[in-house]
């Protein structure tokens, strides 16, 4: 979804999606709070008085305080409730701790592995974003630092969900979003498992988004793609592309339904039941284009 971006007079602007180079989102930079280069990505940490702690890798936002659970909690409990019992969850990427702090909340959950490729993103969401890196601190979650993709070609029927908590497919998150990689996640998952891949936007990336959603309808039997409103990202709208093993899945329709106590004990303020089943509700464009033969 992004290409290049840069601090300009106190300002961060981020410019361009997948395809151009003509849309630009900005914040202004009222503090910054920590800026480094890891051995994979360019990691900035920056104040805005709206937006509250934004993280930018590779000069992308990834996270602010003000929305990020609109993503993480969508992320999360989708998939997790469309399987009927998803006891074991493997986590992709997710390095600010976000995807772990949903889904160690989920009472099915008994095991999360999570492989982030880089560590540094972890030590500095730890120091920086507690109220996501919190995540970590689960006795549920078993954090590796590793490639993602080397650990699902070693894992064969393991894991009941697969979240892949990515950044855009440049850089070291580019072999995310390749067939290979969803067979192999194919192969990772137990019976009736399901994944859920982030899906960029469909306002910018509907090209994109329609060869990714092919290359897993050509493995998984049933596919879906899911919306959800994120006002940090440009366009303001991200997508999950979710696949499952099982045939004729329903995934607008949630297994597992919370309740309104559940829902305050979690602190979920943006996933419900209704939004679930809202988030599947697309566009006429975005249907026409990914019902194409």
């Amino acid at each position: 979804m992004h290409q290049t971006a840069g601090e300009t007079n106190g300002w961060f602007t981020e410019v361009g999606v997948l395809n151009s180079k003509e849309v630009t989102i900005s914040m202004k930079i009222n503090q910054v709070i920590e800026q480094r280069k890891s051995e994979f990505q360019n990691i900035l940490v920056f104040q805005n008085d709206v937006f509250g702690r934004c993280l930018v890798l590779d000069n992308a936002v990834q996270c602010t305080e003000l929305d990020e659970h609109s993503y993480q909690e969508m992320g999360a409990f989708i998939p997790l409730n469309i399987h009927p019992n998803p006891k074991r969850v493997l986590i992709i990427g997710g390095g600010d701790g976000g995807i772990a702090r949903e889904v160690c909340k989920h009472p099915c959950v008994e095991e999360i592995v999570q492989c982030e490729i880089d560590k540094e993103v972890v030590e500095v969401s730890k120091k920086h974003l507690p109220f996501m890196a919190k995540g970590f601190d689960s006795p549920k979650v078993n954090l590796l630092f590793d490639d993602g993709y080397k650990y699902v070609l070693e894992h064969k029927n393991e894991f009941d969900v697969i979240i892949t908590d990515s950044s855009d497919p440049i850089g070291p998150a580019v072999t995310l979003f390749q067939t290979e990689y969803y067979q192999a996640l194919f192969e990772c998952l137990r019976p009736g498992g399901i994944i859920c891949c982030q899906g960029e936007s469909y306002w910018f990336d509907l090209k994109f988004i329609k060869s990714l959603y092919k290359k897993v309808k050509s493995i998984f039997p049933s596919v879906a793609y899911a919306s959800t409103a994120v006002a940090s990202y440009p366009s303001g709208q991200i997508g999950f592309l979710i696949g499952c093993k099982g045939t004729n899945v329903n995934f607008e329709e949630p297994l597992h339904k919370f309740t309104e106590k559940q829902c305050e004990d979690m602190d979920l303020k943006y996933y419900s039941a209704k939004m679930h089943q809202a988030a599947f509700t697309l566009p006429r464009f975005v249907e026409k284009e990914l019902n194409q033969p």
